[in-house]
């Protein structure tokens, strides 16, 4: 049997499955490891798909090339199934949790989420034309010559650094063709501080202002207004998990999420924007998360089934971002460009806290979970879950994110064109 190009076998089934399962395995010891109160979590599953990624992996004409197999597979479609399942099981975990809370939390800080979401991102694209800059003067780097060739190395180390699959893919429908390939190449170097850096900054951010997090997780709490007691209805459940529910919440999301709305005069034969699988899938869950029902048959799965698609969502995400990055991060490694990449990553998340904390007055965690909608960092909010003991930061995490993924879109593209 054929599928994405490649021949399905059993053996080759057997593999993925195994790669995938010793991942997480070792990735979860490593995650437990804590120095001075501050632990990998979560993205010790990343750091060791990272590893084996850059060990047993390799990538070629072929694909990405298991180098344990008797005979070459590309494994880069397989493992793609598994970040896009990690994805959609996270994000519609995220709005379902998020979603009662949701508006009520949306109303009473909509200007901040706004505010604090232009800012990461023009943060971000202020670093990378400073970056382009200073590339212009000391010179590009590695084996490129022209300015354009650069310019599309820094959007895609931009979009890297603020982990932004549709910033990415934006960047490579503007620039030349010739380009295309090192838009990629930028985004794979700063792809895994992207992901690390912001982990590392929701934990230790806490700690260095020493927070009290009992009280910080009371400033959370959003009183609904205008509510009023209503006779208790039995609801008509489809299954006692919720399944049923989560599913049509990530059906209806993926289709939303494939709507594209033209930002060119070509039409949609030129670059679009749309929400993408995870916007969708966000959307459609907070909007079923905060009403809870159809009528008479509940759209509300379970707690435990949500906790327990979040976590195994965000470990499938890492595995299958991780590997592939190991893999392309050997290939295409340069010092300076990844240098580049941290500066892209850690500016904005400096410059969104201290904007957050001392301009808009949020709370501890409300920043935090604005920071990681407005970084798109899937691994951070994860984190900044357990750091926190509440999944309350996902409402702010939920608001800031559209803000986020619409502006670093139309920020790579200006810097395509403005240089």
């Amino acid at each position: 049997m054929t599928i994405f190009g490649g021949v399905i076998t059993i053996s080759n089934i057997s593999t993925l499955l195994f790669v995938v399962f010793a991942v997480l395995t070792v990735g979860y010891a490593l995650g437990r490891i804590t120095i001075k109160g501050v632990s990998l979590g979560d993205a010790g599953v990343f750091i060791i798909a990272l590893l084996f990624g850059a060990l047993f992996f390799h990538v070629d004409a072929t694909g990405l090339i298991f180098s344990g197999s008797a005979k070459p597979y590309d494994f880069s479609a397989g493992l793609s199934l598994v970040e896009s399942l990690g994805l959609v099981l996270f994000v519609t975990s995220v709005g379902f949790i998020a979603g009662p809370k949701f508006f009520g939390n949306f109303k009473r800080n909509f200007k901040s989420y706004v505010l604090i979401g232009l800012v990461i991102i023009l943060a971000g694209g202020l670093s990378a034309a400073g970056c382009i800059g200073l590339g212009e003067v000391v010179g590009y780097g590695g084996t490129i010559t022209e300015q354009d060739g650069f310019v599309a190395m820094i959007v895609g180390l931009l979009s890297g650094s603020l982990t932004s699959t549709p910033a990415f893919s934006a960047a490579k429908a503007s620039v030349a063709e010739e380009y295309q390939s090192l838009v990629s190449v930028g985004h794979g170097i700063a792809y895994i501080f992207g992901v690390i850096g912001v982990v590392l900054f929701v934990q230790l951010i806490p700690k260095l202002s020493r927070a009290n997090m009992a009280e910080e997780r009371a400033k959370l709490i959003v009183k609904e207004e205008d509510t009023k007691e209503s006779p208790v209805r039995k609801l008509f459940e489809i299954d006692h998990m919720g399944i049923a529910a989560f599913s049509l919440a990530a059906i209806l999301g993926t289709v939303i999420g494939q709507i594209k709305i033209p930002l060119s005069a070509q039409g949609l034969s030129g670059t679009c924007f749309s929400l993408t699988t995870t916007g969708g899938c966000l959307l459609v869950s907070l909007i079923m998360g905060h009403f809870g029902r159809i009528g008479k048959v509940s759209m509300m799965p379970a707690a435990g089934t949500l906790k327990l698609f979040r976590e195994l969502g965000l470990v499938f995400f890492l595995v299958g971002a991780g590997i592939p990055g190991g893999a392309e991060f050997v290939e295409n490694f340069d010092a300076m460009y990844f240098v580049y990449g941290i500066l892209m990553t850690i500016v904005p998340m400096i410059v969104g806290f201290l904007f957050a904390k001392y301009v808009l007055k949020l709370s501890l965690l409300n920043n935090l979970g604005s920071i990681t909608g407005g970084m798109t960092s899937t691994p951070a909010l994860g984190t900044l879950i357990g750091v926190s003991g509440t999944e309350d930061v996902a409402a702010a995490y939920a608001a800031t994110y559209p803000i986020a993924l619409i502006a670093v879109v139309l920020v790579s593209q200006f810097l395509i064109v403005l240089f």
